[in-house]
């Protein structure tokens, strides 16, 4: 089974493999919209291991990017910690950079949001207020159809994170950006 691990070890376990603020913020990010949808979707009970898989997602892709989600496997598992938070973590790469299905609906959201996320915060950063307070769903998806606009944030993963949990697009758009109002710092 593997050992489980708190926040704070899974932040300081962050921060060993990640020094840009850009992947902490976007690793905490992920996490406060995994705990969100945790609570959402009726998994409260399981909110920290949702949020840790969030935080952890990208634990390799700062210092391993051509073995992103290969080489979190590794490291996770040299720590032996739980084989279901190593599997969770890697599935989010799944047909991109590693075989590991996300099966569980907690994978499947990872998967759909990563890139989400990524795509909204630029999106925040442009509106005059900086916040994902007054943005409409309206203006995202403009956002999302500008291709030229955060290129780096890939639209048809996030299309296809949108299939994979049998949501329209504008569901999964507009959950998200719901999510991210309720954090504070967006």
């Amino acid at each position: 089974m593997g050992k489980q691990i708190t926040r704070e070890e899974a932040f300081a376990l962050l921060q060993t493999y990640n020094k840009e603020p850009f992947h902490i913020q976007h690793g905490e990010t992920v996490e406060w919209v995994m705990r969100y949808f945790a609570k959402e979707l009726g998994y409260a009970e399981d909110v920290d291991f949702w949020g840790i898989v969030g935080l952890l997602h990208d634990l390799d892709f700062e210092r391993y990017p051509e073995e992103h989600c290969i080489k979190c496997q590794e490291i996770m598992g040299e720590l032996d910690l739980d084989k279901a938070l190593i599997h969770a973590v890697a599935s989010h790469g799944y047909g991109i950079c590693c075989d590991v299905e996300p099966v569980h609906e907690m994978e499947k959201i990872l998967f759909a949001v990563d890139e989400l996320t990524g795509l909204i915060g630029a999106a925040a950063k442009m509106r005059p207020s900086k916040s994902v307070q007054d943005m409409e769903l309206k203006s995202l998806k403009k956002k999302f159809k500008d291709k030229s606009f955060a290129a780096g944030c890939d639209r048809d993963t996030i299309r296809l994170g949108a299939e994979r949990l049998g949501w329209e697009l504008d569901t999964l758009l507009t959950r998200t950006l719901e999510a991210m109002r309720t954090n504070p710092s967006y």
